[in-house]
């Protein structure tokens, strides 16, 4: 599993985060996605690496911009983990 951690400008609201949501679910094989406009970011877990440029012109296309971006194992944080 990995863990994408995407810097965005641009976002404003919940509906924004929707937005980028909708558009990474709708083009990307993912397991979860959630993002947040106060933190400027979005967090995607999927199987595999995504894309990065595949990535970066889906939400540029909704008319967000992707600043940077960070692709990383995914550690599953459970109820006893430290």
């Amino acid at each position: 599993m990995t863990e994408t951690v995407l810097k965005i400008d641009g976002m404003m609201c919940s509906m924004c985060e929707s937005h980028v949501n909708d558009v990474v679910r709708s083009k990307f094989k993912i397991k979860k996605v959630t993002s947040s406009h106060k933190k400027g970011e979005t967090i995607i877990i999927s199987e595999s690496t995504l894309p990065i440029d595949e990535l970066s012109d889906a939400i540029g296309a909704t008319g967000y911009r992707v600043l940077s971006v960070d692709s990383h194992p995914y550690i599953k944080k459970g109820l006893f983990s430290k």
